[in-house]
């Protein structure tokens, strides 16, 4: 059954995954919206044919371009849902949504779906990695993705939130060496995420950090004390506590491969990359938005 819904992607080269992504969409909704940033490969020509609305965007961070396919999406629907191009929904979400996103009363705001990873066509089902709970579905009117550069959410502005009983899949195609190259690029938003928590280099609206609150308050609340931790001591600690303390062994191999290179690798570059700055130009606010400047033609203020 067709719902009052429009979905928003952004892509970049994403041909292995497109069409996977639309298809399981399209049970519900045929108001497919797609923000792409230049793709060379067969993205565009993929997503048109599958019935998609496609209209380019430069890239400058994912929440600019998000916010972007918000304020342009040519679907004035009730509804709007955010989904990544190597993500897709499983048939129990779809069924759910056609079933109950109509009768939702008008105080409902925000739906959460869960998410699972899958990693070498291996469900992450341990290390605190499943349930992810994430605001997916929101009316349109309500919901902005927060500008950080860096695990960015869809902010509600009013209303309150209703979870959904089933899953969306991340399930990425590509090879170890691709995902290794990605998250060294994304190494460096981490990095001027945490800066920007010891630094405030601008001011955005962004989700309120809350330990007792929804899982990216609660998310944000830890990241931040997770930014106040010694540099290099704490990729160690969060590696323990998700791979011991959180049974992530019980992944095995490819779960290892996993929570080692996401859960440790990853976030001692990240602290790698820290250490560089300091070494670079110190601890002078002026200084670091100067290097980032520099170096990544990356605007800390904007």
């Amino acid at each position: 059954m067709q719902q009052d819904i429009s979905v928003i992607i952004l892509t970049f080269n994403e041909e292995k995954h497109i069409a996977r992504c639309i298809k399981s969409i399209l049970p519900f909704t045929h108001k497919i919206f797609i923000v792409d940033s230049g793709s060379t490969d067969k993205t565009v020509e993929i997503a048109e044919r599958l019935g998609a609305i496609v209209q380019y965007n430069p890239w400058v961070n994912y929440a600019q371009q998000f916010n972007f396919g918000i304020e342009n999406n040519p679907h004035k629907t009730k509804w709007l849902m955010r989904m990544d191009s190597d993500e897709y929904i499983m048939p129990e979400l779809s069924e759910e949504i056609s079933s109950k996103l109509a009768g939702l009363n008008d105080q409902i705001s925000g739906i959460y779906v869960k998410r699972r990873v899958m990693f070498f066509n291996k469900w992450i089902r341990h290390g605190a990695y499943y349930p992810i709970w994430l605001l997916r579905i929101w009316r349109n009117g309500r919901g902005v993705c927060e500008e950080t550069w860096m695990d960015e959410h869809i902010k509600i502005t009013e209303g309150i939130t209703q979870n959904f009983s089933h899953d969306i899949v991340d399930h990425n195609l590509n090879n170890l060496t691709w995902w290794t190259q990605k998250h060294n690029l994304y190494a460096i938003r981490e990095v001027i995420d945490l800066l920007n928590m010891k630094y405030d280099f601008r001011d955005f609206e962004s989700v309120e950090p809350k330990l007792f609150g929804s899982q990216e308050q609660r998310k944000r609340y830890l990241k931040m004390k997770y930014a106040s931790l010694p540099l290099f001591t704490r990729p160690f600690m969060y590696f323990i506590y998700r791979y011991f303390f959180r049974l992530g062994f019980l992944d095995g191999t490819k779960g290892l491969v996993w929570h080692f290179l996401q859960g440790f690798w990853y976030r001692f570059l990240v602290d790698a990359k820290i250490y560089e700055v300091y070494q670079r130009v110190g601890k002078d606010k002026n200084a670091i938005v100067d290097f980032f400047q520099k170096e990544y033609n990356k605007n800390l203020r904007s």
